[in-house]
């Protein structure tokens, strides 16, 4: 069994990592890390744990774990690591974006790998040390992938999408409160989203030629989960062919699916799939992507990356189910 510990298991990343680790046929859970509550059992703060577990918050570090899963926010992924000597065979799987980019993605002795499965999957296989992706470069980077493998970016891209309330954390902010977020809609960051460095990042290694501007608008959305993306820019390629693309492209990709009908988000939510749409508009491709912003956006994804550094099956504690109701 693979000895998992979490650091931040208070937050909505570190309650999605405990139900699905608790579930992981090949994992053993063996202590859940948070300062402001230690002693206090999982189900007081994760309230649909009670009577899943007896497991307790502890303010200490276990010595026995194989990998440390580390859901803290950012900047304290890197604080956490300077600060703590762990042995060199246990593995980091980081979920904040401390390391997410080249320039940064070293410390101490510690490389990370950027921990996109559909991109870098060989790579994490032999590496020790993952970054975690952002939720939203997770959804529109698996909308542009195949395009820009292909060098097929070649005009200016403008995405809109929009995320439910828990991408904001569980911190309690005046654009989180219920009263204000309930049949709202909000857009923050226009053009200058921080996921969009790791973005542009990418798709610069696939096509360095890269020269065309990337228009973001995030938007704060009515409900809890989810991030539901569009995507649209010029192309002279055909829809069988940019389809062709993606079929390729995804062919051995578990969780990344292509939908010829139009999607929507509650065909993702609670499951860590990513789902593609495709459509030729005159000399426009729109691509749309749906995926759940705390699984194949945060704990999902962490979960199938350690899978990959395993060598097990990548589906393995993720035969997840959505549910329209």
């Amino acid at each position: 069994m693979i000895k998992v510990g979490i650091i931040g298991g208070a937050g909505y990343t570190g309650g999605e990592a405990i139900r699905l680790l608790l579930n992981h046929p090949e994992v053993e859970l063996k202590f859940v890390h948070s300062n402001s509550n230690a002693g206090n059992p999982l189900w007081a703060v994760h309230r649909d744990l009670a009577g899943d577990t007896d497991m307790r918050f502890t303010g200490e570090l276990g010595d026995d774990a194989d990998v440390l899963m580390l859901c803290v926010g950012h900047g304290d992924a890197r604080k956490f690591l300077m600060e703590t000597s762990l042995p060199e065979r246990v593995k980091i799987i980081d979920l904040s974006q401390d390391f997410r980019l080249s320039a940064t993605s070293s410390i101490g002795g510690r490389k990370f790998v950027y921990g996109l499965a559909e991109l870098n999957r060989d790579m994490i296989r032999k590496r020790s040390n993952v970054a975690n992706p952002g939720c939203f470069a997770t959804a529109i980077q698996l909308a542009l992938l195949p395009l820009a493998t292909a060098g097929e970016l070649k005009s200016d891209i403008h995405i809109n999408a929009t995320t439910g309330s828990t991408g904001a954390g569980q911190k309690l902010a005046p654009t989180s409160h219920f009263s204000w977020r309930a049949n709202n809609l909000s857009v923050y960051k226009a053009f200058d989203h921080q996921h969009l460095n790791e973005t542009g990042e990418t798709l610069r290694s696939l096509m360095p030629s890269l020269s065309v501007g990337i228009d973001f608008i995030p938007c704060r959305g009515d409900f809890t989960r989810g991030i539901f993306a569009s995507l649209y820019l010029n192309s002279d390629l055909s829809q069988d062919v940019v389809k062709e693309l993606y079929r390729s492209y995804y062919a051995d990709a578990p969780f990344t699916h292509i939908c010829d009908e139009n999607i929507d988000l509650k065909q993702v939510v609670n499951t860590n799939k990513c789902l593609l749409h495709i459509k030729k508009h005159n000399g426009k491709v729109l691509i749309l992507s749906a995926i759940d912003n705390l699984l194949k956006g945060a704990s999902g994804q962490a979960i199938e990356n350690l899978n990959l550094m395993f060598d097990l099956d990548p589906r393995a504690g993720l035969r997840l189910k959505a549910s329209y109701f």
